[in-house]
């Protein structure tokens, strides 16, 4: 009978694919140093002008050979790479490299690629090492993932530094996210401030992703103003979660522009003021005023609402009545877009997404890290967003004012 130890090995050789044998793989893999080494060498007879053995003008010599280790989506390789000195126009040499394998590089961008995927998919820097363990055996550890992952970081700055001149923006979506990261060796909770973009063709783009610090008014004035700086152009049509600093920001910068309290957060406010044993009936009355089909419609349960929760529970009442217009702004659209602008879900989504990849992780190593990984999973497509309802009519502006009559 077999032990659970004897049980156990025998499963783990059978994931690292050492039961595996396909003669394809093994063929290939047989030939890839050869093949490496061959095209490194014909690298070499270009830069030299002629063949080993070839008799012609000197523009250089061979020096011998040295020994390199190369981990590709083949597996680890060690390759033999010839060595020469080129002449140069003032009578000196210089060393040769090679283009197709760089100096120090240990990794082909293909399987950077790969642990940076793999990484990206929702797993942290030690689970990458088993789950590409058939690949590359064991060859990737949690430290070559940890440098996979820095190396996006060119991307990343580059994107923070990009114009959005060229995007038609006409509605932008904000909202912040708490993350748990490591400061000054402790786990600490920072705010992600994240805005989205629609654009006139209704696609939803990510434009800025940073900690600054909380979700102050100056804090979110702050990333306003460098998507300005950056070409960004004045929106028609803003939708919040309802904080005090964001709406704050958006009023000092744009005060004419409509912006939309999220419809789902109110909804949330209103339970949090109210009994749990009254939760259901404020909802289907809050869904039956949100959701009604005709303006008139809106307006009439609306004020029905408030005449009914003034008299059962005061605070739901004064609570609606705080949003005031804000939470009625998509009145103001053609009603095909209503769906997509009385909330934040489209940001949420994101919010959610992003949660769950890093779930694993428990802590993030930096708050720079966790922006930058919110921007790789959207830029790696591992996640994807779709256009916004109503797109068709994007190009349809706000009515001047809210058709929503707020006497009660």
């Amino acid at each position: 009978m077999k032990t659970n130890s004897t049980t156990s090995a025998e499963a783990s050789a059978l994931f690292a694919g050492e039961t595996w044998f396909d003669p394809i793989e093994a063929g290939i893999r047989g030939r890839i140093r050869g093949f490496i080494e061959t095209m490194l060498e014909e690298e070499l007879a270009a830069a030299l002008g002629r063949e080993r053995y070839e008799r012609g003008p000197v523009k250089g010599h061979r020096h011998g050979k040295r020994e390199r280790q190369l981990l590709g989506s083949f597996g680890p390789v060690t390759v033999s790479v010839p060595r020469a000195r080129l002449a140069a126009s003032d009578g000196t040499t210089q060393e040769w490299r090679s283009a197709a394998l760089p100096r120090y590089a240990r990794m082909t961008r293909q399987a950077e690629a790969l642990i940076a995927s793999a990484y990206l998919a929702g797993t942290n820097t030690r689970r990458v090492k088993r789950a590409l363990g058939a690949l590359f055996k064991g060859a990737v550890g949690k430290d070559v993932v940890s440098r996979t992952w820095r190396r996006v970081k060119a991307d990343w700055e580059t994107w923070n530094r990009r114009s959005v001149a060229d995007e038609d923006i006409v509605r932008l979506i904000l909202d912040g996210t708490v993350v748990r990261v490591r400061l000054d060796r402790k786990a600490t909770n920072i705010s992600l401030l994240v805005v989205l973009g629609v654009r006139a063709d209704g696609q939803k783009v990510l434009l800025s992703v940073c900690n600054m610090g909380g979700e102050s008014e100056a804090a979110w004035r702050g990333v306003l103003d460098e998507l300005i700086a950056r070409g960004m152009r004045t929106p028609q049509f803003l939708i919040v979660d309802g904080g005090a600093g964001l709406e704050r920001a958006l009023a000092a910068l744009w005060p004419q522009v409509p912006t939309q309290r999220c419809t789902v957060h109110k909804h949330r406010n209103l339970l949090a003021h109210a009994p749990k044993k009254l939760h259901d009936e404020i909802t289907a009355d809050y869904t039956d005023m949100i959701y009604a089909d005709q303006v008139a419609e809106i307006e009439k349960r609306r004020r029905a609402f408030l005449r009914k929760w003034q008299l059962k529970c005061r605070a739901v009442a004064d609570s609606l009545e705080e949003a005031g217009d804000r939470l009625f702004s998509f009145t103001r659209l053609p009603p095909s877009q209503w769906k997509s602008a009385r909330t934040t879900n489209a940001i949420e989504r994101l919010h959610e997404e992003f949660k769950r990849r890093i779930k694993t992780q428990t802590v993030l190593p930096s708050a720079e890290t966790a922006a930058m990984l919110f921007w790789a999973l959207l830029a790696s497509g591992q996640i994807t967003m779709r256009k916004v309802d109503g797109w068709q009519s994007l190009g349809e502006k706000p009515t001047a004012q809210t058709p929503i009559d707020l006497a009660a």
